[in-house]
């Protein structure tokens, strides 16, 4: 046993103690200035020795001096693109890595950018319009330069709206087409389009604005069936019905004739175009029609509330309320069925194809026409100079 104040001799001869250390978790470290255990030792040290050093080997082999202080980052350089943004962190200067640049360092002329994407721009979107040269014929269509990097073909059925015979006399080479893409690209970047289609398009924008402008138009009836007539208009096929029209029970002998029609529908969409000729004939007699003016027709029926006259084309509604001012047992006392009668017009209304009448206007004391009626209608057109002046004024005061 080693008594407490007797010295360890393992540490007077540069060994550890063997004694257990005061703490089982913390290991003995050697002394400090511990010398290294001579290799003639007569004794093996039980516990852990410190390795021998090769610190000086080391250093005289690789250097470890220009090492010191260095990273892991540092020996492996920076990473592939990050160039030297790490540098001057207070590290070590790694090597130099391969020179790189920036893109403000390269050469860039935006004009060359932008021809290099237009060239890479598709050509031919379906529903595009665009305008080409015939480059080429064959017997089945047309070769037209599009600007893609290939010729757009167009169907010899698809080259306008009519029966063409002769694709050559038609389209010589370089002749200039507008045309529409009906087709996309191809594998071949080929696209298929169709100057036929264009003018179908075209066809039914034109229809459109008539119908909104309410126009009649002049067609050629060209064929007919048991429903009524066709004819053209515009490149189109319409239809017009037999209620529509005012020979309707003789509608075979219209064929070849020209008759002014107007619009009933048209749908591009279900390729529907129908007309009427009636409507139009109204449509027509409306345009010559003016709220003031003074009309002449035949009293064409009787009903309870007044009578409808018609004005050649188109009916006019003399109301038991515009007939006279005087007052009346019934209203055959004034006017009867086939009586003509010559009455102001008080109101209009072309989209309705109503007309409103008045003969009280004309009465130059209220109940003249129940005892003066043909006096009455023969000064029709001095006594409408009157009435028309106190339209005005009423027309001011409501307004």
């Amino acid at each position: 046993m080693i008594k407490k104040d007797e010295p360890n001799r393992g540490q007077e001869s540069g060994q550890e103690s063997t004694a257990p250390p005061e703490s089982p978790s913390r290991p003995v470290e050697p002394a400090a200035d511990a010398a290294p255990q001579r290799l003639d030792s007569p004794r093996r040290p039980e516990g852990p020795v410190s390795a021998p050093s090769n610190r000086a080997d080391d250093e005289d082999r690789f250097d470890l001096g220009a090492l010191e202080g260095m990273t892991m980052a540092d020996l492996l350089g920076p990473a592939p693109g990050r160039g030297s943004r790490d540098q001057g962190r207070g590290s070590a200067p790694a090597a130099a890595p391969a020179t790189s640049r920036s893109v403000d360092e390269f050469d860039f002329d935006e004009e060359a950018f932008l021809a290099a994407l237009d060239e890479q721009d598709f050509v031919g979107t379906t529903g595009e319009v665009v305008t080409g040269s015939v480059v080429g014929i064959e017997s089945d269509g047309v070769y037209v330069d599009i600007g893609g990097k290939a010729p757009g073909f167009m169907p010899k059925k698809e080259a306008a709206l009519g029966v063409i015979t002769n694709l050559k006399e038609r389209f010589p080479r370089g002749t200039q087409v507008e045309v529409l893409v009906t087709r996309e690209q191809n594998a071949d970047g080929m696209v298929t389009v169709s100057a036929r289609a264009l003018a179908l398009r075209q066809s039914w924008d034109k229809v459109r604005v008539l119908e909104k402008e309410g126009k009649v138009v002049q067609v050629k009836v060209n064929g007919f069936n048991r429903g009524g007539v066709t004819c053209d208009l515009e490149g189109l096929r319409g239809f017009i019905p037999r209620s529509q029209l005012q020979e309707g029970e003789n509608h075979e002998s219209l064929i070849g004739r020209t008759i002014g029609v107007t619009f009933l529908e048209v749908n591009p969409e279900t390729r529907k175009l129908v007309l009427s000729e009636k409507k139009a004939a109204t449509a027509a007699r409306f345009s010559e029609l003016e709220v003031g003016q003074l009309v002449e027709g035949v009293v064409a029926s009787v009903k309870p509330y007044g009578f409808f006259v018609d004005l050649g084309g188109v009916s006019g509604l003399l109301h038991q309320s515009s007939i006279t001012r005087g007052q009346m047992r019934e209203l055959r006392e004034v006017f009867d069925q086939g009586d003509r009668v010559r009455a102001l017009i008080t109101d209009l209304d072309p989209g309705r194809g109503r007309i409103a009448l008045n003969t009280a206007l004309l009465e130059g004391q209220p109940g003249e026409l129940l005892i003066a009626r043909d006096s009455v209608m023969a000064e029709a057109a001095e006594r409408a100079v009157r009435a028309r002046s106190l339209l005005r004024q009423q027309e001011q005061q409501a307004g």
